[in-house]
């Protein structure tokens, strides 16, 4: 059983398959966390707390004048408040009917359910009920009578474990909630690292380790989103461990909007990790009777090191997060007339790009941005759903016919929460608009933001998108989001609840798209923010990819790639193979690196293919082909870094199949040397016992006539997995710039002699 309950010690022990977490409600219904880690038994693990006195952290007043060694301040817990006299960051901070902050959570009791819960208005991992079990704790404060109940979904063999937070005012007086988190995490001993990941438009997911120093250390966005910034997703790890080896701790915050990740070592090296809403911008009114559920966190422990923690967020992601048809069906590749037209372009010009890429065995076209209103650059038209007959020379389901009768499917780009002063719904609706009454708002990309928290303008957008896809030929729907939200304020909501804007404007995002999925069950949606800068998992259960970044250099996207594949799968990372030199940074990159990359992804295309000769028109034939051969390794096996874009010479990773039955091996060279140490690749996820052989995907002789390839890839030859797990093979060198290489390992049934 994955809940081990002990009622008459009140500790709660709840295991997956390789790890296991407690918590206890003691002799003065505290509830203590007690251990999170590395698989053991029901035991109660707050026997081995440690407890003195500490100067200057109070005690409890029941407790009386005896004992000073109990204390908020000192005591691990599960879900910790201000104003109880514990002074480190905290979960929950409530202002009562009289003005005081404070609120004592005492544990009343606990319920446990089969299958996993879910979150009215809220993404979160769903399972079958075999698949999951849920435990609820309730706490109180007698006081205010506010309840909390504490949500735990185990998802036992995916070694997952969830937590979410739903608040309940029980009492008379209104209660103001200022911050509110959704997970608190203590841990007793340890020296560990945090695992973050910064950045900015166009050079998301930067890979950062830092040492958790004494003091506050946080990671965060008010930005109305989750950001290019920072991701909502950090790992703790002990001090050593590595890719394969050491406890590490991973937490995925299932949300899109404002957010707040703090980690703080207190003054005996007790380390705390909270996460959950940002509370600078954050408040909500709790009348009597009222409730909020707070987003969820994803949990994950491995002994084994940070490889493994990501292979466990990559399957709850793939298999219990994406829903719909597209879910584990096989998505097209796509070719994006973005880089190759921007605004200028007719419907001739689009049909005779996706006339020519579906010979090249490109099976989506997607029309980007510039077709509706008057829009010829970014300062007008947007919430003018209307297409521009004039421009694309017919209907918009003329044209769209037109393409699918090409033998190609068709997509189309949206940017729905967006509003330019340049349109008619502005002149119409300019309450509608994001900002401060009486004050000039702040532009970004020439454009306002429309306000997502109104039903009004939700139901608005959900019937001007219903009435634009309806007969229309669309498979594909890019939702893309184009800035960040200041002058937070809407016009709806009185003074006193300003401070919920944000939250509202996400749960009017997901309703819109909770209705549009449901409307459109057939079409795949790809979410994007100026490219990562909404690339989070509450996005992912409603659009299964997210365009990665928007620069599609091959080389930038070495690092972005790699920090965005430490909790997200290969499968929902939008990924393009674009035009040389590379519109973006000016990089000149070989086009089969460039398919590497994006192979690493969704796949797919963003160029003029007329500016193409006809040895890059084979090539991307190439490319398309072994994208569908190994279309299933890629997408659902298992991922391993073998190398980080941060140091040596050579970026190498590999997908092998769960069944260890195969693998791809995939090597990018981002600093070429002229005497160059070998690269070798130790490769996982392979039988020991089996034999297995390597093939370039390259024809080597005959491209680089005179080169030899190192040993391991002379035709016929065969190599034991346990010699390719211990051993390993050397990639080959780089024979021009940024050099690309993929190497296929496929088991054979012969054997050596």
């Amino acid at each position: 059983m994955a809940i081990i309950i002990d009622e008459n010690c009140g500790v709660f022990t709840l295991h997956t398959r390789n790890s296991t977490y407690q918590m206890k409600a003691d002799f003065r219904n505290l509830l203590l966390h007690t251990y999170y880690g590395e698989k053991t038994d029901n035991s109660d693990k707050s026997l081995l707390l440690f407890q003195t006195d500490r100067g200057f952290s109070g005690n409890p007043y029941e407790m009386g004048k005896r004992d000073r060694t109990y204390s908020m301040d000192s005591l691990p817990q599960e879900y910790s408040s201000f104003g109880t006299g514990d002074y480190r960051i905290t979960s929950l901070r409530v202002q009562n009917g009289d003005g005081s902050q404070g609120a004592d959570l005492r544990y009343t009791g606990y319920q446990v359910q089969k299958g996993k819960y879910g979150i009215p208005g809220l993404p979160a991992v769903y399972a079958e009920d075999e698949e999951a079990e849920t435990l609820i704790i309730r706490l109180e404060d007698s006081y205010s009578r506010m309840e909390v109940e504490l949500y735990y979904g185990i998802l036992e063999e995916l070694d997952i474990i969830t937590r979410a937070v739903k608040i309940t005012n029980g009492g008379i007086e209104d209660i103001i909630l200022k911050k509110a988190a959704s997970m608190n995490l203590d841990w007793e001993y340890g020296d560990f690292e945090m695992v973050s990941f910064y950045g900015r438009h166009c050079m998301e997911m930067n890979f950062q380790r830092e040492e958790i120093h004494h003091g506050i250390q946080a990671v965060g966005s008010i930005r109305g989103a989750s950001s290019h910034q920072y991701n909502p997703f950090v790992l703790l790890c002990e001090k050593g461990s590595d890719e394969r080896m050491g406890s590490c701790y991973g937490f995925s915050f299932v949300y899109s909007g404002e957010f707040l990740i703090e980690a703080e070592k207190d003054q005996i090296d007790r380390t705390r990790l909270i996460c959950g809403i940002h509370p600078d911008n954050f408040s909500w009114n709790l009348s009597s009777g009222d409730t909020l559920w707070l987003p969820e966190v994803i949990m994950s422990h491995s002994g084994s090191g940070t490889g493994r923690v990501s292979r466990n967020f990559h399957k709850v992601i793939r298999e219990h997060i994406c829903r719909g048809e597209w879910k584990n069906r096989r998505r097209p590749i796509l070719i994006n007339n973005w880089e190759a037209t921007y605004f200028k372009f007719t419907g001739d010009k689009l049909i005779a790009i996706a006339k020519e890429a579906k010979k090249l065995g490109i099976e989506l076209f997607v029309m980007d941005d510039g077709w509706f209103g008057k829009r010829e650059d970014d300062n007008s038209s947007l919430g003018d759903w209307v297409p521009n007959e004039k421009k694309l020379g017919c209907t918009l389901k003329e044209l769209a016919e037109r393409i699918v009768a090409e033998g190609i499917q068709f997509g189309i780009w949206l940017e729905p929460e967006g509003i330019s002063e340049d349109s008619d719904l502005y002149r119409n609706h300019p309450d509608w608009a994001v900002g401060v009454p009486g004050r000039k708002p702040c532009l970004s990309r020439g454009q306002l933001i429309l306000d997502f928290s109104r039903k009004d303008v939700q139901d608005y957008i959900i019937e001007q998108i219903f009435d634009l896809l309806d007969g229309i030929p669309v498979t594909y729907v890019k939702w893309d989001c184009n800035r960040a939200i200041c002058d937070k304020f809407s016009r709806m909501l009185d003074s006193s609840r300003q401070g919920e804007f944000s939250h509202r404007y996400v749960l009017g995002l997901y309703r819109v798209l909770e209705e549009l999925t449901e409307r459109f069950p057939k079409i795949l949606f790809e979410s994007c923010s100026g490219g990562g800068g909404r690339f989070d998992a509450g996005m992912l259960f409603y659009t299964p990819q997210i365009w990665a970044s928007d620069t599609t250099d091959a080389i930038e996207r070495l690092s972005i790639q790699y920090g965005a594949s430490f909790g997200y799968p290969v499968s929902v990372m939008g990924t393009h193979v674009s035009m040389v030199p590379n519109h973006q940074t000016g990089r000149v990159t070989p086009l089969s690196t460039k398919g590497c990359m994006a192979m690493a992804g969704t796949f797919g295309y963003e160029l003029d293919i007329d500016k193409l000769t006809q040895e890059e028109k084979a090539e991307i034939k190439e490319q398309t082909d072994v994208f569908k051969k190994h279309y299933d390794l890629i997408q659902h096996g298992d991922y391993y870094r073998i190398s980080s874009p941060l140091e040596g010479t050579c970026t190498v990773w590999e997908i092998a199949d769960p069944s260890g039955g195969e693998a791809l091996v995939s090597a990018v060279y981002h600093h070429v040397q002229a005497n160059p140490v070998p690269v070798r690749v130790k490769v996982q996820g392979l039988k020991d016992e089996a034999d297995y052989q390597l093939y370039l995907n390259e024809n080597f002789e005959e491209k680089y006539p005179g080169k030899r390839l190192p040993h391991g890839f002379a035709s016929g030859e065969v190599i034991s997995g346990a010699s390719l797990r211990q051993f390993g093979f050397v990639v080959p060198e780089a024979m021009n710039g940024f050099q690309a290489w993929q190497i296929y390992i496929k088991e054979c049934s012969c054997s050596c002699e």
